[in-house]
């Protein structure tokens, strides 16, 4: 496996705008209480705020693909940065809820592009070998991205810093990082490509790309059934804690060590499945997953927090693992719109998985949802079965 200097320099600048994005989306959940506390929001507007930023993100996640054929897969990387640069810096100066709501919007917009489109353009980049192992390094700086911004954020609020001069110079900074991720790409010729025109011919082919349609079936089951267990344990995980007689301010801690696990996770997710396979180590890891879920469930509360890390590695650096997958399925041509369908799959079942889970543990409680949550992970094995040998071959 050879990195020469234009697939370093598609990956790092791939990697940089994912860490600024995942940042800023992440940075609203310690934002939004600081918002509801500053303009004396409701429950019910806080959750309208989120669900217009998610709503707007879910919806053009779908069509970047397409679009990404039309504009380049740059320009709307470029521009997604600017949205969100945008959105924060004016957010900055809003003094209503309608002006949050836009500012969240056009942030919702931004984000939109990044996943789908920085995925193609990696997957290009490594086509010939390498490219799961690039994939695991990009998925997870947006986990690096995430704990960066929000630890940044808190510390400075933590300083008496205001939070308007903290997130316009997070929106300043993905200003200038539209500006890098673009050149960086541009002066590589990535990310340039028009992929749904043919050679000679000024129209679009039609169809999505998919050259392995039960394979790909069986990968967006799987990546379904595994983003819900990521989301839901993630999101119930303190208040499992909490049951284990814990404090909350102690509790909130297991979510962020989970995290860093989950860091390691998905870069080393990318390396394992150059090795073993995507099936062998899809396997592989949602069986540790489950495993790690039941250790934690009958664990103390001191022995849990220490295998929180270690079942992070295990319960994100699936993905990796499964994204990998899509450059395989799917036409060479039309890698963007394979991811897009990918992330909205896993956008869709990050939505749905929250609910579903919280409604088991209203009516049969926190623990049986956590059994639940060990099945799952284990019937998410069968459908990434319908893989075609061929996908195992490693490299």
């Amino acid at each position: 496996m050879r990195w020469n200097k234009r697939r370093k320099n598609v990956l790092i600048s791939c990697c940089g705008a994912h860490v600024i994005q995942d940042g800023l989306s992440s940075t609203l959940y310690v934002l939004l209480p600081v918002l509801a506390q500053t303009f004396g929001l409701s429950y019910s507007q806080v959750g309208i705020l989120r669900a217009l930023n998610n709503g707007a993100m879910a919806l053009l996640e779908m069509s970047s693909g397409v679009l990404s054929e039309r504009f380049g897969e740059r320009n709307l990387l470029a521009f997604g940065l600017v949205c969100s640069g945008v959105g924060y810096v004016v957010m900055a100066l809003s003094s209503s809820l309608w002006a949050l709501g836009a500012c969240l919007l056009i942030v919702g917009i931004g984000g939109a592009f990044q996943h789908a489109l920085s995925s193609s353009t990696v997957s290009e980049a490594f086509e010939s070998d390498g490219r799961r192992s690039a994939l695991g390094l990009y998925n997870s700086s947006g986990d690096a991205g995430k704990l960066i911004f929000t630890g940044l954020f808190s510390l400075l609020a933590w300083l008496g810093f205001a939070w308007q001069g903290v997130i316009s110079v997070f929106g300043g900074i993905a200003l200038v990082g539209s500006g890098a991720v673009f050149f960086a790409l541009y002066f590589v010729g990535a990310g340039s490509r028009y992929p749904a025109l043919k050679p000679g011919k000024g129209q679009f082919l039609t169809g999505w790309g998919i050259q392995d349609k039960t394979g790909f079936l069986g990968l967006c089951a799987a990546v379904f059934l595994d983003t819900a267990i990521q989301a839901g344990f993630l999101t119930f995980l303190a208040f499992f804690i909490v049951a284990k007689q814990v404090p909350m301010s102690l509790a909130t801690l297991a979510v962020t060590i989970t995290l860093v696990g989950g860091m390691m996770g998905k870069a080393a997710g990318g390396f394992l499945a150059e090795r073993m396979g995507i099936r062998s180590a899809f396997t592989l890891v949602q069986c540790l997953t489950a495993c790690g879920i039941i250790a934690v469930l009958f664990s103390g509360k001191v022995v849990a927090f220490c295998l929180l890390p270690l079942l992070g590695v295990c319960l994100q650096g699936s993905t990796s693992i499964t994204y990998g997958a899509v450059g395989d399925l799917v036409h060479k041509d039309k890698v963007s719109r394979g991811f897009s369908i990918i992330y909205s799959v896993s956008s869709l079942s990050g939505l749905l998985g929250p609910i579903a889970f919280g409604l088991l543990s209203d009516n049969y409680g926190i623990e049986t949802t956590m059994l639940a949550m060990t099945a799952i992970s284990l019937l998410a094995i069968p459908p990434i079965i319908l893989l075609r040998p061929k996908i195992e071959e490693t490299k």
